[in-house]
């Protein structure tokens, strides 16, 4: 456990976190929070947006700003799993002439993994991941292999509805902590950042944390206090989505696990955290329950057809779980 000295110092690190990444990501507040949300979390994130949205460079900026190793897997339809994990390579020992396999580690043994139009790869390879994400190690010829931490992977995908995609196994998506939209920017916002990109300056980003520093954050992140009653109304949330008497359940087909609580909790506490509290608010889970949920939740095919979207259902249900308003029991086991 940091000493408090330890602790005000670390947070005294997130402000500065946010202005080096400021230099060069002009608006786009709330998902700069939600992407520092999911690294403070220890989860992964993916970020849906038409091209040309600034995907990729907010992603390169936010590795810019921590001293961590990154690197950068562009996604392709002809990508195999043996070039993002790695493969053998028979090597010769020159002192002894004796032949022998050495494993040659893919780009997926970096500190933060930018995985670049994810859904342009078949499920094959993008199912190369999953082991990755949910154990933090990779497994070849037998032998399992560590991943340094921290370890994080921000992938980017276009709107499905763009030829040459390919979606995402369910069993992929939910090892995301959270999925995050960007959006087109306000018309201020795009003619600042037409004006700082077409001139001869670039703006430098330089480190603010270390390896060690982030792993610090986020043990810290899960140290923040969640109350009986916060816990409870993050659980009545997350099984709203299964409770088939609501209103709207007709448009839900199968609604969120259990992992969808423990990734709206653990985000809660990081996004409080990232204010400087060290206790999760109604706030906080409300204001992230459609990253943690809409990928977690399949929409009946009426409800497609209708131009239902997942956010529009998560604000329906927000509407109708009860909010705490005194102590609430915890759920029965």
């Amino acid at each position: 456990m940091p000493s408090p000295s330890e602790v005000q110092a670390l947070l005294a690190k997130l402000p500065r976190l946010r202005s080096e990444i400021a230099k060069v990501i002009v608006g786009q507040t709330a998902v700069v929070e939600e992407l520092l949300t999911a690294f403070l979390a220890g989860g992964h994130c993916l970020l849906e947006g038409l091209p040309g949205l600034g995907k990729t460079l907010l992603i390169r900026t936010l590795a810019q700003a921590v001293d961590l190793t990154f690197r950068r897997i562009q996604f392709t339809p002809d990508l195999m799993p043996s070039d993002i994990i790695g493969t053998e390579v028979l090597e010769e020992d020159h002192a002894t002439g004796k032949r022998f396999f050495q494993f040659n580690r893919g780009p997926l043994f970096a500190q933060i993994v930018l995985a670049d139009e994810i859904n342009r790869t078949p499920p094959k390879t993008q199912a190369a991941l999953l082991e990755a994400m949910q154990e933090s190690s990779v497994t070849y010829g037998g032998k399992t292999y560590a991943l340094e931490r921290p370890f994080f992977v921000l992938a980017t995908q276009n709107p499905i509805e763009q030829s040459g995609t390919y979606p995402l196994p369910e069993a992929q998506l939910d090892r995301f902590l959270l999925y995050l939209t960007i959006g087109y920017p306000s018309e201020a916002e795009e003619l600042q950042m037409l004006g700082a990109t077409t001139g001869t300056r670039s703006a430098e980003v330089e480190p603010v944390l270390d390896a060690s520093e982030a792993v610090a954050l986020q043990r810290l992140a899960r140290e923040v206090t969640l109350s009986d009653e916060m816990l409870a109304y993050a659980t009545r949330v997350v099984r709203a989505t299964r409770d088939r008497a609501l209103p709207f359940a007709s448009s839900i087909r199968w609604g969120a696990g259990p992992r969808a609580g423990q990734a709206l909790i653990l985000s809660a506490k990081a996004r409080a955290l990232l204010s400087g509290r060290f206790a999760v608010t109604l706030d906080d889970l409300r204001a992230l329950a459609a990253p943690v949920l809409r990928h977690r939740i399949l929409l009946a095919f009426e409800a497609e057809a209708d131009g239902v979207r997942p956010d529009d259902v998560i604000r329906d249900l927000l509407r109708h779980v009860p909010e705490p308003k005194s102590p609430l029991p915890l759920p029965a086991k």
